[in-house]
C-alpha cells in the first residue's frame, strides 16, 4: 500500500502561555499543503528482521530507531502484535526541520496504513490519542484538514476556512532553527487580537493582523529568514510568513510565480496553486 504525508503551514501562531511541565500552550490554524512524501509498505517474507527501511530523497538525520514512522511500528505492536515483519519505502521530498510537520505525517500516515492494511480496527480518536504521544502536530495529520490547535498543539477544531485558488510559493533556505532555542526566546503574551476572527477577514488584511511570536526572535538571528519574507512581499504576496518556529516561509499570491525558482534559486522553493481540500 502507498500513501502520501502531506506537510502543514502556520497560518498565525501565538504562544500564549509556559505550562507547569515546562512546555508551552500556543494557538494557531494548522492548513495542509500538498507537497508530500512517498510512503510504502509490504510484508517482508523469509526474514528474521522485523522490518527494512529504505530512505531515498531527502536525507534525514538520525538512526531508523528514531524515525517516527518505526517508532509508530513498534508502538503498534505492542497492541497489535499480528502485525508482520515489513519492508518500507520512505522518499522525503518534504524538507526536515522546516516548520513543515513532515515528520509527524509521516508517522500519522503509517499508522492510517498500518491500520487499514492490517485491519486493526482503530478509530480516529483512538489513532489521534496513540499519535499524540509521539509529537505535539503528529495527531493533525490523520485527519488532515483545517483546524485550530491549542495546547500544545494537539488540540483540534476543525474550521472552515479554504485558501483554494491562491498560489503558493514556499522557501526553505538551508537554516536549521532548534525548536527548543526558538521557544527559549519568546516572551508567552495573550494576542490583542484573536486569531481566528484576524482569519476570517480577507487574506490581503493578514499581513496587519496575523502573526508568528517566533518570528521577531528568529529573524535577530536569521536575518536571511527575514529577507525571504520581505522579498516575498516585494513580489507581490497578500500575506507571507514563517511557519512555525522556522525555517520555511511562505507567500500566498493572486498569480503564478514563475521567477521565484530564480529568486530563490539558493534554497528549496515549493510552488502551486492551492486547491480544495476533499
Amino acid at each position: 500500500m502507498v500513501v502520501f504525508p502531506c506537510c502543514k503551514i502556520n497560518l498565525g501562531l501565538n504562544v500564549v502561555g509556559r505550562r507547569p511541565d515546562g512546555y508551552h500552550n500556543l494557538e494557531t490554524v494548522f492548513y495542509p499543503i500538498p507537497l508530500h512524501d512517498n510512503l510504502e509498505v509490504t510484508d517482508l517474507a523469509n526474514s528474521n528482521s522485523p522490518y527494512l527501511l529504505h530512505e531515498t530523497g531527502i536525507h534525514i538525520d538520525g538512526t531508523p530507531e528514531s524515525n517516527l514512522v518505526i517508532r509508530v511500528l513498534q508502538q503498534l505492536r505492542e497492541t497489535y502484535p499480528q502485525i508482520p515483519p515489513v519492508e518500507i519505502w520512505l522518499h522525503k521530498r518534504i524538507p526536515s526541520g522546516a516548520g513543515l510537520g513532515g515528520g509527524s505525517s509521516d508517522a500519522a500516515f503509517m499508522m492510517r496504513l498500518l491500520n487499514e492494511q492490517y485491519n486493526l480496527g482503530m478509530d480516529d480518536d483512538d489513532m489521534e490519542y496513540r499519535l499524540s504521544r509521539l509529537g505535539a502536530d503528529c495527531a493533525f495529520f490523520n485527519k488532515a484538514v483545517p483546524a485550530f490547535a491549542t495546547g500544545i498543539g494537539d488540540q483540534l477544531m476543525p474550521i472552515n476556512l479554504t485558501l483554494a485558488g491562491w498560489d503558493f510559493v514556499l522557501v526553505k533556505p538551508d537554516i536549521h532553527v532548534s525548536t527548543r532555542e526558538a521557544f527559549s526566546m519568546v516572551t508567552p503574551r495573550r494576542p490583542e487580537r484573536s486569531l481566528l476572527e484576524a482569519l476570517s477577514h480577507p487574506v490581503e488584511e493578514w499581513k496587519d493582523t496575523v502573526v508568528n511570536d517566533f518570528e521577531p526572535s528568529v529573524f535577530r538571528h536569521h536575518p536571511e529568514i527575514a529577507a525571504i519574507k520581505m522579498t516575498l512581499y516585494d513580489m507581490g504576496a497578500s500575506y507571507a510568513a514563517m511557519t512555525g518556529s522556522g525555517s520555511s516561509v511562505f507567500g500566498l499570491f493572486h498569480h503564478r510565480q514563475p521567477e521565484a525558482q530564480d529568486v530563490f534559486k539558493e534554497h528549496f522553493v515549493y510552488e502551486t496553486r492551492l486547491k480544495i481540500i476533499n
